[in-house]
């Protein structure tokens, strides 16, 4: 790569504009993801929904678990379809529209669920294959400067985080809502508007696609695609004839069918031909563990929506300066420990090469993530009286899960495309962002069953415990999985 194309940071220029793209879309999903929750448990009198805290936060889980699952499609959509660039394209105008269904002010709950389905379908063929373009920009072996570009784009889309959370929250104070919901669709506006001005920056980069249809395997899957959603229509109609169908039930079976998903999908990629090679089917099994990891990681990591945002707002201290802040505000402490923090992982992952193994950091990951919810329990625990817990201990938790995002999070993303199979590229960005998708509604899952059973205290015990015994178990197959990823060093278990 020549000296004049590293004009961002060191890294090519095309990192720049994927980069703003990317900050501003999570602008609009993290701004939303700030205030959902406590619109569905908002009652009538103040225009929200009005559901109870152990039907909304499933809810809110399943429609984060379901932006990711979308990216299964989405990576084939354009693996096969359209190309990454296209496809990254169309998924931000049709979030855009999303947004804009949510923010009409009917009374009608229609244009809310209308809205949340749109921005599930374009974030699933925005979101997988936008990472992929990053990955486009490196040479195969470049893993250290790899690493370091993800977690660049990391920083990118916890700037947008942090400036949706900040302000989607206070537009939308005093039950104004929809102007919270508008402000997401302006967001997504501007970054679609960056992404078509400066797209000769990516130099071609996801312009081809990579395993295109024959007009056969066209026929197929068109077919394929009609019977799939007359079927699912027809098993819909019987669902709701049943009278089960309910904003109760919906989260749980779309739960399972995630898992389901999930599990003939990893057996689909081992077990067919898909032109994978020898060394590549090896280097699936190692990420086989890293991904059960990932889906751990996440059940905690992404309750900051649900379960973390309502104990700040029923068990948590708001005040700032003497100034009380919007309960779900207080989700920016992840995004801002992550722009202070991106640019000195990027550097330590940098410096080390690969001394320090994807495994190990995925270890870490999981140790920090159970340790935060062990926290939460202490925490739940001083409230248990009525007594507000303190802003700043909610920022420690926030503070040990970024720590573990930023050895995971940005470290898979570079795994995944080093690791991808090359005529499943796009897929494989897809599949990362599976573990989300399970791991997101079965903690949502979790909250809706443990928290009856054994309070909020109990639930936050559970799944922090889970996660230290995960943490435990890979941290013991650590030489096994390098060996099966083909990465070395003798300094590190």
């Amino acid at each position: 790569m020549s000296t004049d194309e590293k004009t961002f940071f060191g890294h090519p220029r095309g990192l720049s504009t994927l980069f703003g793209t990317e900050m501003w879309e999570r602008f609009s999903f993290y701004g939303l993801r700030a205030i959902l929750v406590l619109f569905l448990t908002a009652p009538p009198v103040r225009n929200g929904l009005g559901l109870d805290e152990t039907t909304a936060v499933p809810i809110v889980s399943l429609y984060g678990g379901l932006v990711y699952l979308t990216s299964l499609p989405g990576g084939w959509i354009a693996d096969r379809l359209l190309g990454a660039r296209r496809t990254v394209f169309w998924g931000g105008f049709i979030i855009m529209l999303g947004h804009i269904s949510m923010a009409i002010p009917v009374e009608s709950p229609a244009t809310i669920w209308l809205g949340l389905i749109l921005i599930i379908c374009g974030t699933g063929l925005l979101k997988p294959n936008i990472s992929a373009m990053v990955g486009y920009l490196y040479r195969e072996q470049d893993d250290a400067r790899r690493d370091s570009g993800f977690s660049l784009f990391y920083m990118g889309i916890n700037l947008g985080a942090l400036i949706g959370i900040f302000v989607t929250p206070w537009l939308a104070g005093d039950s104004r809502w929809h102007l919270g919901f508008g402000a997401a669709a302006v967001g997504m506006a501007l970054g679609l508007i960056m992404y078509v001005a400066r797209k000769r920056s990516l130099e071609g980069a996801g312009e081809r696609v990579p395993h295109p249809l024959t007009p056969a395997e066209r026929a197929k899957v068109t077919k394929l695609v009609v019977a799939a959603i007359v079927i699912a229509a027809a098993l819909v109609a019987i669902w709701v004839a049943s009278g089960t169908f309910t904003v109760g039930t919906v989260p749980t079976v779309v739960t399972i069918l995630s898992v389901v998903v999930v599990v003939l999908y990893f057996l689909y990629i081992m077990r067919g031909a898909h032109d994978i090679t020898p060394a590549e089917r090896v280097g699936m099994r190692a990420y086989i563990w890293l991904f059960v990891a990932a889906a751990i990681f996440w059940m905690i990591f992404q309750q900051a929506a649900g379960a973390l945002t309502v104990f700040a707002e029923t068990k948590t201290d708001l005040t700032v300066f003497g100034v009380e802040i919007p309960a779900g505000m207080t989700q920016n402490f992840n995004a801002l420990f992550v722009i202070i923090l991106a640019p000195v992982f990027a550097e330590i992952w940098l410096k080390a090469g690969n001394r320090i193994s994807s495994p190990l950091k995925f270890s870490f990951a999981l140790l920090m993530a159970g340790l935060s919810f062990v926290v939460m329990w202490l925490l739940n625990g001083v409230a248990a009286d009525g007594t507000k817990v303190a802003l700043l201990w909610l920022g420690l938790v926030y503070l040990m899960q970024t720590i573990g995002e930023l050895c995971l999070s940005p470290v898979g993303l570079s795994v995944t495309a080093k690791l991808a199979p090359a005529s499943l590229k796009g897929q494989m960005m897809g599949i990362w962002f599976l573990a989300p998708a399970v791991g997101d509604p079965i903690g949502g899952q979790a909250y809706r069953f443990l928290v009856p059973a054994v309070g909020e205290g109990g639930f936050f015990l559970t799944l922090g415990l889970l996660a230290v015994v995960a943490a435990a178990v890979l941290f013991a197959f650590v030489g096994k999985l390098k060996r099966l990823m083909g990465e070395h060093d003798s300094a590190l278990p």
